[in-house]
């Protein structure tokens, strides 16, 4: 009797169709195979914004360890190896490793536009705000190569920084959308509270930008190398940056006290409040800071607090209203309904 070989297990049935496919739009082909549940979408959505912050942070500390300009050119680290050397030093490391976050964070990034592209039904916009910071990281990844080859002048420096910012703010809204539907946006305020947000947003944008010109203009160049900085009073504008910031928290403070008197719904006061301490803690760091002559320590964590910070900002101004669920979803791109087998 002829005996069947041993199996080695279910093996997929990929057509030529199929192969086509996959190299035509992979994320197409990933998409009709795998739909991801609504947490892993919301978790991948979170991994990008994280992944946006911890750039932030590993960018200030090679700032701040003098390491800006540890690996002298770019995209190579030196004009004959592509990683650091040990000639280099620990500036060489952290620079170069500040570099590999990169791709950690285009992983994340990666995975985050997948799971939505993935996700069923299919929804256009959640997968455009994930290609959004895609084109922004890849951006941005050319601004820091400009930063290093034209000698962390400061004024692309805080352009690399606002870029960034911008980056977290896109993340924070794909995180945002992860959790409501499509449906047209219902305002939980009237339009006099929304003008309110409106004005604290614009004023945290212009304490963030304000913030940069700080660093321009400081003692922390990000290189032992003789650096140019912004031709500006440091302490003049520290000073105008500590009234913004004051003029943030009295907005933040009304609008709480605002939302309390209106009897919102629970969600806009307690981002609001969370905003608020937020920005205390924010606002003793930074006195702090200024008053023992920048520690290095309390600086960096003074980045981190912005990042937090410009999270909230945006959370508070997504609260105002909610999406319910919306109409039955657009086809996605790439997709092609499977046609039934004709019977005979």
């Amino acid at each position: 009797m002829h005996k069947r070989p041993p199996t080695m297990g279910h093996v997929p049935n990929v057509t030529r169709a199929d192969a086509r496919t996959a190299l035509r739009n992979p994320l197409a082909f990933i998409a009709a195979r795998w739909t991801p549940a609504p947490r892993t979408v919301r978790r991948a959505a979170l991994a990008a914004l994280v992944m946006a912050v911890v750039i932030v942070v590993t960018g200030g500390a090679v700032r701040l360890t003098g390491s800006g300009l540890g690996c002298p050119t770019w995209p190579k680290c030196t004009d004959d190896s592509l990683t650091t050397t040990s000639e280099m030093g620990l500036h060489g490391v952290i620079e170069f490793g500040n570099r590999l976050l990169t791709y950690v964070l285009c992983a994340a990034v990666g995975w985050a536009i997948i799971a939505a592209r993935s996700e069923k039904p299919y929804r256009r916009s959640l997968t455009l705000l994930g290609w959004t910071q895609f084109w922004v990281v890849m951006g941005n990844a050319i601004l820091g190569g400009v930063v290093v080859l034209v000698g962390l002048n400061p004024y692309t420096v805080a352009a690399h920084f606002l870029l960034s910012t911008a980056l977290i703010a896109v993340a924070t809204v794909m995180w945002q959308r992860t959790r409501e539907g499509d449906g047209e946006p219902r305002p939980l305020v009237g339009r006099a509270v929304q003008q309110l947000v409106w004005f604290m947003v614009a004023a945290s944008v212009l304490l963030i930008a304000v913030g940069t010109v700080v660093t321009g203009a400081g003692p922390h160049a990000g290189d032992s190398s003789e650096v140019p900085r912004m031709p500006l009073d440091w302490e003049t504008v520290s000073k105008l940056h500590a009234v913004l910031a004051w003029i943030v928290v009295t907005l933040t403070f009304a609008l709480w006290f605002v939302l309390k008197a209106v009897d919102a719904p629970a969600g806009p006061p307690a981002r609001t409040r969370e905003l608020f301490l937020i920005l205390l803690a924010q606002g003793a760091i930074g006195y702090v800071q200024y008053f023992t002559d920048l520690p290095e320590v309390l600086v960096g964590l003074h980045m981190f607090g912005s990042c937090v910070m410009w999270i909230w900002v945006v959370r508070v101004l997504l609260s105002l209203r909610e999406r319910p669920a919306g109409p039955p979803a657009e086809p996605a791109p790439g997709s092609e309904p499977r046609l039934a087998p004709a019977s005979g």
